[in-house]
């Protein structure tokens, strides 16, 4: 049997609730036992009021780093020593680095799509963008987008109180990304999500929209809007193909679906802690091999 776990083994964790369905530990010491490096990868059940307690255990525990989910984003923020530019301006952090006990946020859920798009032949320096929501997946993405060169961002959002948040992501960026236009509109006015999609490169859905057990939901519910120079993503991964990306593929648009966002912000992670590339591809094979059994 072969030996993983030594004295000399670090441990590196999830904080979030729930936990149980992650398949962080799986990606992280399949990567980890990939490339020999002496870590193991655990998950621990943490609620909101429990998040500074976790980060001290981290810093005893001399932790390399820590992912953090829902609902601890936002708390994991407040007790962090020092903040990444994305990070600070969205004020969540879903990685955290032990820099010889000073901890460091960071978010990767924008860099993980950047890449995903990247992945698919697709840059977001100087193009055009529509993203549609303001939660946590899609501030990320409109903020790294911004900072990684987009050239303008429309953002719409329900008349909720997620618009003012998004309102507020668009101040916020006027003064880290002066050369990106962001524009909030209300997802009501139809005519002028038409106006903005008709101009646009790329078109994000960062909502929720077409999730599992709700896959016949769609927020462009006028597929004309469609046209084969728009690249249509989605961060959606449940089902990998959402009735967005089904019709706009239908209509000749590039689409790109959100599964690779979830591994791609993972692997932006693991380089964050260890220095060395996550190994993606191989990784891709062991997921695979493992969902044909």
């Amino acid at each position: 049997m072969e030996q993983r776990i030594k004295g000399t083994t670090g441990l590196m964790m999830l904080i979030g609730s729930p936990v149980g369905h992650s398949g962080s530990p799986a990606m992280y010491n399949f990567s980890f036992q990939h490339n020999n490096q002496d870590y193991a990868y655990m998950a621990f059940d943490i609620k909101e009021d429990q998040v500074g307690e976790a980060l001290d255990a981290m810093r005893l525990f001399k932790m390399r780093g820590a992912n953090v989910t829902m609902p601890c984003k936002n708390e994991a923020a407040r007790f962090v020593d020092e903040l990444s530019p994305a990070a600070r301006i969205i004020g969540a952090v879903n990685t955290i680095v032990n820099e010889n006990g000073k901890l460091v946020g960071h978010i990767t859920d924008g860099t993980g799509f950047v890449q995903n798009l990247r992945e698919h032949g697709v840059d977001v320096k100087g193009k055009k963008m529509v993203v549609l929501g303001a939660g946590g997946a899609a501030t990320a993405i409109q903020v790294q987008c911004a900072l990684d060169g987009a050239a303008s961002i429309s953002i719409f959002n329900p008349d909720d109180p997620f618009l003012e948040r998004a309102k507020n992501t668009a101040e916020k960026l006027k003064q880290e990304a002066p050369e990106c236009q962001v524009q909030v509109f209300c997802l009501e006015d139809q005519d002028k999500l038409r106006e903005e999609v008709e101009k646009a490169d790329i078109l994000v859905n960062g909502t929720l929209a077409g999730m599992k057990p709700h896959e016949d939901t769609t927020l462009i519910t006028d597929t004309a809007m469609f046209r084969p120079e728009l690249v249509v993503a989605d961060v959606v991964y449940n089902p990998e193909e959402t009735r967005l990306l089904r019709e706009a593929k239908e209509a000749g648009c590039k689409t790109v679906g959100g599964k690779g966002m979830l591994l791609w912000q993972g692997a932006a992670a693991y380089k964050l802690y260890t220095g060395m590339d996550m190994p993606v591809e191989a990784y891709r094979k062991f997921q695979e091999q493992n969902e044909e059994k």
